[in-house]
């Protein structure tokens, strides 16, 4: 259920159950079955203007309408095709086999719908996740008047004028309070902004069959990477956990870097060192008590340091200089996996093949991670994600082209391997939208990477309750308070793999 299909991939579950001695017309009726089950459920006194467009989409709401009219006051409005689908038209004979009217809405009948006396719902079937254009004319009219009521919409599939594989809005869509689909959520329901107006998205198993070559991209969840939690067994030692190194900036900006090797041994790393230039020495060693510190005084220097150790962190306010470009081409070279933030992506701007090289990933034992937010993202792949169809697309194709896992980072943020596997992070909160909160999960995935971890499941781990501890530490939170917070997320998941407890 984690999976989410592109539209050509649903068509090809559609398929595939026709194969196995289903029909389109039952599909057709287990969806409207489902919408008409939820509506019923949440919304048991009210009335229901549903709203059913040309396609097969308008043919689940006019089934549903159809069930619903059992125990409810329903209004439909229905756009007619002009060519309707065999489905689509035996949906709309059953509607008319209970001689009930198809209605001309007018602007007010959905502001009455906001009448405590007659609240009522609307059932959105009017377009479904294929749709590439802008609304226009009457359907543009719906939708606007549908949203300025107030009133609460019921969306079968996505919201229509939500681009189903896109995740894109172009013009007026309707503002769901929940969406109804099936079989496996699109890629509309986790990407912004279209997941903003899906609302409550809730999956509907109505038969369908998987049939596709290519693995699709999947939501992140621990199902993706649980088993790869590396707890310690019960002789463990701090050495057998993973040597992480972390590389501050300048004097003034070592705060991030402490943030990130804080985290980093705070999710299991044994030994964690923060690697300093000479000025910033004296004031990191002062303010830190579990974390090592070591001075260096040029990127050779560096490399050397590193050279027993798993994982390192590079870019957390190192500074855009050209020392921080010859440091990552130095510590690349040594071998450890790498993480890379923030400057140390900046200083590759536009050269995301020089970058490739660098980190040598034409080796087997390369395991390499970019956690890029979008300004860092146009920086190192101009243009790319203008030219991409969604999120998803752009990160793949940047991690191909860097060799390496890309944390695209963002409301939804996208996770990408270079051979095709996406996952995308929706499990968070929007105030991680705070100083500090990415150098914490930088930290965390080189934590991972230090203790073995391969580099996609550790920033999938990662994102996963970086997201967890931002919820568990709520409005108003800091990035220093997601030390506590993580701490919490590390001890429920700990405590659901049986081993220990609290």
């Amino acid at each position: 259920m984690l999976r989410l299909l592109t539209c050509a991939e649903i068509r090809a579950a559609e398929d595939r159950a026709v194969e196995h001695g289903g029909s389109l017309w039952s599909l057709m009726q287990r969806a409207g079955a489902a919408c008409a089950g939820y509506v019923r459920q949440r919304y048991p006194r009210h009335r229901v203007i549903v709203l059913a467009g040309p396609g097969n989409n308008g043919g689940d709401a006019l089934v549903a309408a159809r069930l619903l009219a059992r125990t409810h006051k329903v209004f439909v409005y229905e756009m007619a095709p002009s060519a309707p689908s065999k489905e689509r038209l035996l949906a709309a004979q059953g509607w008319k086999r209970e001689r009930r009217p198809l209605t001309a809405l007018k602007r007010d009948d959905f502001f009455m719908l906001k009448d405590d006396r007659t609240p009522g719902v609307v059932l959105d079937g009017l377009f479904g996740a294929g749709l590439s254009r802008r609304l226009e004319g009457q359907a543009r009219e719906l939708v606007v008047n549908c949203n300025a009521s107030g009133a609460p919409v019921v969306a079968i599939d996505v919201p229509s004028g939500v681009q189903g594989d896109t995740g894109l809005v172009n013009g007026e869509a309707i503002r769901a309070r929940a969406t109804l689909t099936f079989g496996w959520k699109k890629p509309a329901h986790v990407l912004q902004p279209a997941a903003t107006f899906c609302g409550d998205v809730r999956v509907f198993d109505i038969g369908m069959l998987l049939s596709f070559a290519d693995q699709p991209a999947c939501e992140n969840a621990p199902e993706l990477w649980y088993d790869q939690l590396p707890w310690p067994r019960p002789f463990a030692h701090k050495h057998q956990r993973g040597r992480l190194g972390v590389v501050t900036g300048p004097m003034a900006a070592t705060g991030a870097a402490r943030l990130s090797a804080a985290a980093g041994l705070r999710v299991g790393a044994g030994l964690v060192t923060l690697m300093c230039p000479p000025d910033a020495l004296s004031v990191v060693a002062g303010s830190v008590r579990a974390l090592m510190t070591k001075g260096f005084d040029d990127p050779r220097h560096l490399a050397s340091l590193v050279a027993n150790m798993q994982a390192v962190v590079l870019g957390p306010a190192a500074g855009a200089t050209a020392a921080t470009r010859e440091s990552v081409i130095a510590v690349a070279a040594a071998g450890p996996s790498l993480v890379l933030d923030a400057d140390a992506l900046s200083v590759f701007a536009g050269e995301a093949k020089a970058l490739k090289d660098a980190l040598g990933v034409d080796t087997a034992s390369a395991n390499h991670v970019l956690t890029p937010h979008a300004g860092e993202f146009e920086r190192l792949f101009p243009g790319l994600a203008e030219k991409c169809s969604s999120k998803i697309e752009a990160a793949r194709e940047a991690a191909r082209l860097a060799g390496a896992t890309v944390v695209f980072k963002g409301a939804d943020t996208v996770i990408a391997h270079p051979y095709g596997r996406a996952a995308v992070n929706i499990h968070a909160t929007p105030f991680l939208a705070t100083a500090g909160t990415g150098d914490v999960l930088a930290g965390m995935i080189g934590g991972f990477l230090a203790q073995g971890v391969d580099m996609f499941e550790a920033a999938c781990a990662a994102v996963w309750m970086h997201g967890d501890a931002g919820l568990r530490a709520g409005p108003g939170m800091t990035a220093e308070d997601l030390d506590h917070a993580l701490k919490q997320s590390i001890a429920a998941l700990y405590k659901a793999s049986g081993p220990g407890t609290e």
